[in-house]
């Protein structure tokens, strides 16, 4: 069983940065894809990033690439999510996931681990 604990979240002004980190327990980090989905208050969950087990491929929906960027770092058991120039509409609890597969996905029901999730919130 792998557990994913989330960390980094806050409070910041539009156009600020935030760097969410993700820890895994386990040894097998390193053969799973990970990624990143938020749910804003009222809204469905939504896809932010994925990054493949050896992290070579990453992946983002349109509404954040070119701000978001996917990291990881295998000898540490940690995902890093960095967030820069965020808007109000970035506002959400942010959550991790791990895939016991080598490529990322960008569906929920892809995932077999979820950690509880971060609340980030940004103000105008």
């Amino acid at each position: 069983q792998v557990q994913l604990v989330e960390s980094g979240g806050g409070s910041v002004q539009a156009g600020g940065s935030l760097r969410l980190s993700c820890a895994a327990s386990g040894r097998t980090f390193s053969t799973y894809a990970m990624g990143w989905f938020r749910q804003a208050p009222g809204k469905e969950r939504e896809f932010v990033a994925t990054i493949s087990a050896s992290g070579g491929s990453t992946y983002y929906p349109d509404s954040v690439k070119g701000r978001f960027t996917i990291s990881r770092d295998n000898a540490r058991n940690t995902v890093y999510l960095q967030m820069n120039s965020l808007t109000p509409e970035d506002t959400a609890v942010y959550y991790c996931a791990g895939r016991r597969r080598d490529s990322g996905s960008i569906s929920e029901s892809g995932y077999d681990y979820w950690g509880q999730g971060t609340q980030v919130t940004v103000s105008s």
